[in-house]
C-alpha cells in the first residue's frame, strides 16, 4: 500500500475529504518522525512500535580491493511489530 492509497482509505473509511485525510495521515507521520528524532520510541497499541536502533561499529572489507575497512556505528530507525499484528499474520 503506498500512502496515496493509505490516505484514500482514510477519507473512505473516516467520511473525510481527500485534502483532510492527507492533513491527518501526515500529521500521524511527522509526530512519529518527531518522535524519533528525539531519540523516544513511538509505541502505538495494538500495532506496532518504532523505534531507534543502533549499530556498533564493524569491520568489513571493500569489495573491489578486498581492503579491511572500518564502518562506523550508526542509529536507524526501526518498526516491532505488536502481537496483535503478528498473531494475524500467521
Amino acid at each position: 500500500m503506498t500512502k496515496n492509497e493509505l490516505i484514500e482509505k482514510v477519507a473512505k473509511k473516516a467520511s473525510l475529504t481527500k485534502r483532510a485525510s492527507r492533513d491527518a495521515v501526515n500529521s500521524v507521520f511527522n509526530l512519529i518522525k518527531d518522535s524519533l528524532v528525539r531519540g523516544e520510541k513511538a509505541v502505538i497499541t495494538g500495532f506496532g512500535t518504532f523505534l531507534i536502533r543502533s549499530r556498533t561499529a564493524r569491520r568489513g572489507r571493500n569489495p573491489q580491493t578486498g581492503e579491511t575497512i572500518q564502518i562506523p556505528g550508526r542509529k536507524l530507525p526501526g518498526f516491532s511489530a505488536g502481537k496483535t499484528i503478528k498473531r494475524l499474520i500467521k
